[in-house]
């Protein structure tokens, strides 16, 4: 059942990241993350460095378990550009390496769990860019595994809350709200579409029209040249 399980979830993912790549000529990333653990944190280098050069990047974190690596991603996302390299040939790359410089949307609905909602929720906070979905689980208080009973047994009890800088606590029993709601019903669903996605898709479009951002073009190389005096 675990592989009958992992094999549907790979599927349903490269069929989301298939449709992102068609839909928008390569001209938007997908990347998605199914929990928040170190095999995920390898999915994201696997996955995101080969579009990080794209004007747009969906990061679906659609029915994820959580975890704990979401300030590891959220790190990579607030890395920005401050200069450009420019070889004899190829194209002009950048520092900070890796960094994204265009828009970014995220994917949460209500199986979008613990950490899931917690890097969903800085995204928000740090303005990264915008969230479209539903309402996420709210379960953000977390457990630990330190209460072992002699029998081997564990008496988990929550064990840490999350609170802003305001002073009040976030996401539990609440969850975390998307700037943007839309909702996949389940018929629709079951026929293979996937309202949350094309939403995604739709908006970045809309934005890599109205607010392009370009490489800067390549200065004119400087005459390095001897000059004749006379």
């Amino acid at each position: 059942m675990g592989d009958m399980r992992s094999l549907c979830y790979r599927d349903w993912e490269y069929s989301r990241r298939l449709e992102v790549e068609k839909k928008t000529d390569n001209k938007v990333g997908y990347v998605h993350l199914q929990a928040m653990g170190r095999r995920d944190l390898s999915q994201w280098y696997r996955e995101f460095y080969p579009v990080f050069d794209r004007p747009g990047l969906i990061i679906d974190v659609r029915h994820n378990r959580g975890g704990n690596i979401e300030s590891f991603i959220l790190e990579k996302l607030l890395r920005k550009a401050w200069m450009y390299w420019k070889s004899r040939s190829g194209k002009p790359y950048w520092n900070m390496q890796y960094a994204f410089r265009g828009h970014i949307v995220i994917l949460v609905n209500s199986n979008t769990a613990s950490d899931g909602e917690a890097f969903a929720d800085g995204f928000k906070k740090l303005e990264l860019g915008t969230a479209i979905g539903t309402r996420t689980w709210g379960g953000e208080i977390w457990l630990s595994g330190a209460n072992r009973l002699s029998d081997g047994g564990i008496a988990r009890a929550p064990m840490m809350g999350v609170y802003g800088p305001d002073g009040n606590w976030l996401i539990e029993g609440h969850g975390f709200e998307p700037d943007i709601i839309v909702d996949n019903l389940p018929h629709a669903t079951f026929k293979g579409e996937d309202a949350q996605l094309k939403a995604a898709i739709e908006h970045l479009q809309k934005l890599i029209v109205r607010d392009p951002i370009e490489v800067p073009p390549v200065p004119a190389y400087p005459d390095k040249s001897f000059k004749n005096k006379d």
